[in-house]
């Protein structure tokens, strides 16, 4: 069991960390405006060029693997809504990484999946 703890924070932790880091390149490159094949082939070029794509890439993937290892010890039924933990990571990293305004309404929904996960936690 200790293991699939371990897993699912390796799974949230760098997978939401993986997110955050992606979104803050995609911030330094700018909007997607156009999508067209050669203009997307620029923006390509340009997230290419910043670090924190490559640190969240490289975060994703480590968080991807783990999911697998936690597939082969845990059901999919346990293993799947616990990495819904990620949803409640991700609202805290915008709030205070990204400095991202966060609604009641939001903080309310990541409340009621924590819950949620806590529900299949317990059964």
């Amino acid at each position: 069991m200790l293991q699939t703890v371990l897993g699912i924070a390796v799974i949230v932790l760098a997978g939401t960390g993986g997110e955050i880091a992606v979104s803050h390149a995609m911030k330094q490159v700018g909007e997607v405006t156009s999508f067209r094949p050669a203009a997307l082939a620029r923006t390509i070029v340009r997230a290419a060029r910043i670090g924190w794509m490559w640190i969240g890439v490289a975060l994703m993937a480590l968080a991807f693997f783990a999911l697998l290892a936690v597939l082969s010890w845990s059901p999919v039924s346990f293993a799947v809504p616990a990495t819904a933990l990620s949803y409640a990571v991700g609202a805290v990293g915008a709030r205070f990484l990204l400095g991202e305004q966060v609604s009641g309404a939001r903080w309310l929904g990541v409340t009621l999946v924590c819950l949620g996960v806590a529900l299949v936690w317990m059964g």
